[in-house]
């Protein structure tokens, strides 16, 4: 495998696991226990983690056949993880998934564009 289908590969597991994590960590808590609006919201910040994860996953196969749509696949997905965090920003600094996004978005361009 090559080094950027690896770090493909590596920053969507670090996006699917920190999902996993945040919703086994709501659902423990107090949010956990009822299920309301409150709950609903911050399980889909987990699904938004699990699933651009999942696409950036899915798409260093592609990156590795050096395939046109695995570049814009994870680089969307990468875009969107950036957004993300920038809404959270108020309220949970996630600055190691916004330092590995944008390295990764800096590494598919040079790479692509190579």
């Amino acid at each position: 495998m090559s080094f950027l289908s690896i770090a493909v590969l590596v920053v969507g597991a670090w996006a699917i696991i920190n999902g996993v994590l945040h919703d086994i960590f709501v659902l423990r808590s107090e949010h956990g226990k009822v299920y309301d609006r409150n709950l609903l919201r911050l399980l889909m910040d987990g699904h938004i983690l699990i699933t651009c994860g999942a696409v950036q996953m899915l798409a260093s196969i592609g990156i590795e056949e050096h395939a046109h749509w695995a570049y814009y696949m994870a680089g969307i997905a990468g875009i969107s993880l950036l957004v993300y965090c920038a809404m959270i920003w108020p309220f949970l600094k996630s600055l190691a998934t916004i330092t590995i996004n944008t390295v990764l978005l800096v590494l598919l361009v040079v790479n692509y564009l190579s």
